[in-house]
């Protein structure tokens, strides 16, 4: 791809990736998609969105220092999903803009993110809500939620109660752990389960109904967990799990203005 112009007056520099299609049936981007670039180095995850044999990209990639480099126009359809859904959809792509941020991940000494880089994809996030209209609250999201058995990022240390305290995404604060009350776990099986997943189901992760506690359901809730109950990522959907599942439903907010 040739150069282009920053969609947003934050980015710093523009490197363009050719990884890069049309959206499907030409629909407007309603998500923000957050991950880690899961890398030992910044320099290294940007190189390797702008090289066409990754067959990776993503529309923005946020350095630790809060620099901000665009890799595709938000117009087009980046490739950082992969194989994802949410609420029944599955080209999670063409619906979504992709933010990469430096971490090096689970696999390489997973760390905090720096404040500098958080304020930095807050100010991304609130531009891209104020260029492009509602985005709804609920629709940002981790890669984790989108792809729960293949993903873990941006992972259970990124901060997203201080995003939300910004205005951006959906966020309550999690019930507390060690609570009393019924659990459901890896192995069960009948109606508490099939409750459990079309739960979740609703509030839009892809979920089969089942009413076996699979790989799958553990998959899901771990990554619940650790976008919204980040204290205890074990796949196992306690009170604490279910209570601040049924919260978020509740409270489900409207479009982001």
């Amino acid at each position: 791809m040739s150069a282009f112009l920053p969609d947003s007056l934050i980015v710093s520099d523009v490197v363009p990736s050719p990884n890069v299609d049309e959206r499907a049936e030409g629909r407007p981007p309603d998500m923000i998609l957050l991950h880690y670039t899961g890398m030992k180095t910044g320099e290294a995850a940007l190189e390797r969105l702008c090289t066409r044999e990754a067959k990776v990209s993503a529309h923005y990639v946020a350095f630790e220092s809060g620099r901000i480099v665009q890799c595709v126009p938000e117009t087009l359809r980046a490739w950082h999903a992969g194989v994802s859904s949410w609420a029944g959809e599955t080209d999670i792509n063409s619906r979504s803009i992709g933010i990469e941020i430096v971490n090096p991940g689970h696999e390489f000494g997973y760390r905090e993110f720096p404040l500098r880089q958080i304020a930095a994809v807050i100010s991304l996030c609130k531009s891209i809500v104020t260029r492009r209209g509602p985005i709804s609250a609920e629709r940002v999201l981790a890669h984790s939620d989108v792809a729960p058995s293949r993903k873990q990022d941006p992972g259970e240390k990124f901060p997203w109660e201080l995003l939300n305290e910004s205005g951006i995404g959906h966020w309550v604060r999690a019930a507390p752990l060690n609570l009393d009350g019924a659990t459901v776990q890896p192995g069960d099986q009948g109606e508490a389960v099939m409750r459990l997943q079309r739960t979740f189901s609703i509030y839009g992760y892809g979920i089969p109904e089942s009413g076996v506690y699979d790989d799958a359901t553990h998959d899901v809730v771990a990554a619940f967990q650790r976008h919204f109950r980040p204290a205890r990522v074990d796949g196992i959907a306690d009170p604490s799990t279910l209570l601040t599942l049924r919260a978020l439903i509740e409270t489900r907010p409207g479009p982001l203005v």
